[in-house]
C-alpha cells in the first residue's frame, strides 16, 4: 500500500475527511459553479442573494478569495505532506478548516456586518498561514518559503479587499483584488513553472521520447524575477506605459519559458496537455494586459485571461490531476475530463469576446454557462472519488 494510501487509512472516519484535497477540491468545484449561476442570475438585474457588496465585487471576490481559497487550502493540505515527509491534516481538524471556508461563504452571501463578513472570510487563510509555516519550519522545507510568502500576499490582498469594502469603495477594481491575483499568478508561475515540465517529462520517458522538457534554470529565474517586477508595477501603477512595457517583457519571457517544455508532443495526453495549455494563459495575460493600459475599456476582458483562464484551467486541471492520483486512480484524462477542460476554455473565448464587443451580452451568458459546465461536471464525475476511500485502501 502506498504512503499516501497508508495515512489517509489511518482515518477511520467518513472518506472525505481522509486527506485535504477531498473536501476542498469537492466545495471548490460545487461554488465554482454555484456562484457563476448566482452571477450569471444577476446578470439579468435579479438579486438572489442578500449580499453586502456590489455584484461585481461579490462575483471578484468569490472566485480570486472563495474558489481559489478552496483550491489552495486542498492542495496546500495535500502537497505539504509530500514536501515535508509529515502527517497530513485529517478528520475533525480538517472538517474545522472546511467549516471555516464554509463561514467564510455563507457571510459574503448572506450580507453579514462587514467586520462580521471580514472575519469569515479571512479565517482559513490565516489558518493556512499559520499551517504552511509550522509544517516548513517543522520539516526544515526552506525551498517552499516562496509559497508562504505568496500565500500571505493572497491573504493580505483579501484582507485589503474587506477593508476597500468596508470604507463604501468599489473593490473589484481596488489594490486588494490586484493584490490576490497577482499572489495567483505567480504562484501558478512558481509551482507551475515545476509541475509542468515534471509532469510532462515523466508522461514522455513512459513514451519512450529522448527529447524531454529543458531543466531549471538561469532563463526560469529571470523569467520569474521579470514576472514578479512586471506584477509588482501593475499593483502600484496599473495605467503607468512603464507597467505595459514590463508586463509585454514579463510575457515574451514565459511564453519563451514554456516553449522549452515539449508541450506539442503531449497531445495525446488531456491531463498533460491542459497543464501547457493552461500555463499559456500567463504569457497570453501578460501581453493581453499590456495591450489593455493602452485601450483602457478592454481591460476586464484581459484580465480574465489570467483570472478564468491561468487560475481558473490551472487549479482545474491540478484538481482532476490529484484526486485522480491520491484517490487511487489511473493518471488518464478520458473524454469526460477532457470536456472540462475544454469547456473553461471556451468560457475564457467566450469572456473574452463578450468584453471586446459589448452589445453581444450572449457572450458573457455563454461564457457562464460554460464554466458552470466545467466545474459542475467535475463535481458530479469526480464525486465517487472524492467520497469514496482509495479502491487500494479498501483491498489492503
Amino acid at each position: 500500500m502506498s504512503g499516501s494510501a497508508a495515512r489517509m487509512r489511518a482515518w477511520k472516519g467518513p472518506a472525505v475527511l481522509s486527506y485535504g484535497f477531498r473536501p476542498f477540491f469537492l466545495s471548490a468545484g460545487i461554488w465554482a459553479a454555484l456562484a457563476m449561476a448566482l452571477w450569471a442570475a444577476m446578470l439579468t438585474g435579479r438579486e438572489p442573494l442578500p449580499i453586502g457588496l456590489d455584484p461585481v465585487s461579490w462575483h471578484a471576490h468569490e472566485m480570486m478569495f472563495g474558489y481559489l481559497g478552496a483550491v489552495m487550502a486542498g492542495f496546500l493540505l495535500t502537497a505539504v505532506p509530500n514536501w515535508t515527509g509529515r502527517l497530513p491534516v485529517t478528520g475533525w481538524p480538517l472538517a474545522a478548516l472546511a467549516g471555516l471556508w464554509l463561514a467564510g461563504r455563507a457571510a459574503m452571501a448572506l450580507g453579514a456586518p462587514a467586520a462580521l463578513a471580514a472575519a469569515a472570510d479571512l479565517s482559513l487563510g490565516a489558518a493556512l498561514l499559520v499551517f504552511l509555516a509550522r509544517e516548513i519550519l517543522a520539516g526544515r522545507n526552506w525551498r517552499n518559503l516562496p509559497v508562504l510568502a505568496l500565500l500571505g500576499l493572497w491573504a493580505a490582498g483579501n484582507a485589503l479587499f474587506h477593508l476597500e469594502a468596508a470604507r463604501g469603495g468599489f473593490p473589484a477594481q481596488g489594490p486588494g483584488l490586484r493584490l490576490g491575483l497577482v499572489a495567483a499568478v505567480m504562484l501558478i508561475a512558481l509551482i507551475g513553472g515545476r509541475i509542468v515540465p515534471s509532469f510532462t517529462r515523466n508522461w514522455l520517458v513512459r513514451r519512450g521520447e529522448s527529447r524531454l522538457p529543458a531543466p531549471m534554470g538561469r532563463g526560469d529565474a529571470v523569467a520569474l524575477s521579470l514576472a514578479a517586477l512586471a506584477l509588482g508595477a501593475w499593483t502600484a501603477a496599473p495605467d503607468a506605459r512603464a507597467t505595459a512595457a514590463a508586463l509585454a517583457a514579463a510575457g515574451a519571457a514565459h511564453l519563451w519559458r514554456m516553449s522549452r517544455w515539449r508541450g506539442a508532443r503531449c497531445r495525446a495526453e488531456a491531463l498533460v496537455w491542459v497543464l501547457h495549455a493552461a500555463y499559456a494563459f500567463v504569457p497570453l495575460g501578460f501581453a493581453a494586459m499590456a495591450a489593455g493600459i493602452a485601450a483602457p475599456q478592454a481591460m476586464a476582458a484581459a484580465q480574465h485571461l489570467w483570472m478564468a483562464g491561468a487560475v481558473g484551467l490551472m487549479t482545474l486541471a491540478v484538481m482532476t490531476r490529484a484526486s485522480l492520483g491520491h484517490g487511487g486512480r489511473p493518471l488518464h484524462a478520458g473524454r469526460p475530463v477532457a470536456a472540462l477542460y475544454w469547456a473553461v476554455i471556451v468560457a475564457v473565448a467566450a469572456r473574452l469576446a463578450g468584453g471586446l464587443a459589448p452589445e453581444q451580452a450572449w457572450l458573457l451568458h455563454l461564457a457562464a454557462g460554460a464554466w458552470i459546465a466545467a466545474f459542475a461536471g467535475f463535481a458530479i464525475i469526480f464525486w465517487p472519488i472524492l467520497t469514496r476511500p482509495r479502491p487500494d485502501a479498501a483491498a489492503a
